[in-house]
């Protein structure tokens, strides 16, 4: 049995990290750092609550940590706990910047631990059906892959203020475009150019609160991703458009909102898309047009947790990369390049491990 300590519950302790380590065998949900509450220990009894960094790295029987603070302490935090000798997961953004992860990827390298990136959303349902769309060459030759995160948010929060702090991490391009980005280049590895409009479009917003990317690749394929708090109706989530067809997609993933409402995911159905959220293919045949519903692949977070328990037991790497997650940043470094310079400029990975 794998120790789990959490460090911060917030919405991504309470929601995400929480339900999903409480629900993989293997894993503990052992120790949680809140500085003054208690809310973890109220939800899962026996939890052991510390109200330091140091008090939870004293305890030898932690066999993983998990940084959940918000996005602009994620470097200081995973450096203290790689520093310690300790493996950790730290969810997304894993930095602010490009070279903070290299940094932590020296460490981690150094100390041979593990350092991984909670991009859960690999495992989302619509993504894994595109995937498998996409291997079985449904829709022909690409061209256009959109994907957005368009919601209607027109009133200042009242919580979770430092996302709308840019010194501490926030903004929607770290929060939303880190999970589009890291998607994109699962599906199409690195591209050639990139050019971007990063904005604020609400009156009171004082970090950006809207994007549009677009990914240029070498045969001729274009990534659209984008997102945005005035939109109502939301767009599609996905549009992929290729040389036998289209396919579209509307609505999100349900884990979410599921796991907003439990402390585990107990024996049953899990991850379903409802029929009416399903997307659609539609076809050229012989000049006429076919469309279909696509049943869905099940979602699943509960495999990023296996594969990371996986990967401390020595039984394979790491779901994901720490260098998957340096790249995510490297590309919405140039993100905001592009933007303030108003152009498409050509991607520069030099910098990559």
């Amino acid at each position: 049995m794998i120790r789990v300590g959490v460090v911060g519950f917030g919405m991504g302790g309470r929601v995400f990290h929480g339900p999903l380590i409480s629900s993989v065998d293997g894993l503990q949900f052992a120790a949680v750092l809140e500085r003054s509450t208690d809310h973890a220990a109220g939800r899962y009894p026996g939890v052991k609550t510390c109200r330091s960094l140091d008090e939870m790295l004293a305890d030898s029987s932690i066999g993983l940590l998990v940084v959940t603070t918000p996005s602009g302490s994620h470097f200081e935090v995973a450096r203290q706990i790689l520093e310690a000798g300790r493996p950790v997961v730290v969810d997304k953004p894993m930095c602010a910047a490009s070279a903070q992860i290299a940094e932590l990827m020296r460490l981690a390298a150094g100390r041979k631990v593990l350092l991984a990136p909670f991009h859960n959303r690999r495992w989302d349902s619509d993504f894994l059906t595109i995937k498998k769309l996409l291997h079985e060459d449904r829709l022909g030759r690409l061209v256009s892959f959109e994907s957005r995160f368009d919601r209607w948010r027109p009133k200042q929060p009242t919580d979770r203020l430092w996302k709308e702090n840019a010194s501490l991490g926030g903004g929607v391009l770290l929060d939303l475009g880190t999970h589009i980005a890291d998607q994109a280049l699962a599906l199409f590895g690195k591209p050639e150019a990139i050019s971007a409009d990063i904005r604020c479009e609400r009156q009171w917003a004082a970090v950006n609160d809207a994007f549009t990317l677009r990914l240029r690749y070498r045969d001729g394929l274009a990534v659209i991703l984008g997102a945005n708090s005035l939109s109502l109706p939301a767009g599609p989530r996905f549009h992929i458009r290729g040389s036998k067809g289209n396919y579209w997609k509307y609505g999100v993933d349900p884990q979410e909102a599921a796991l907003s409402l439990l402390t585990r995911i107990e024996d049953g159905p899990w991850g379903h898309e409802p029929q009416a959220a399903w997307g659609s293919l539609h076809v050229d045949a012989d000049g006429s047009t076919v469309s279909h519903p696509v049943e869905p692949l099940t979602g699943d977070y509960r495999l990023y947790y296996a594969g990371i328990r996986d990967a401390l037991l020595g039984k394979g790497p790491a779901p994901v990369a720490a260098a998957d997650a340096w790249r995510v940043a490297r590309l919405l470094e140039m993100a905001v390049q592009s933007s303030q310079e108003r152009r498409e400029i050509p991607c520069d990975w030099s910098g990559e491990s």
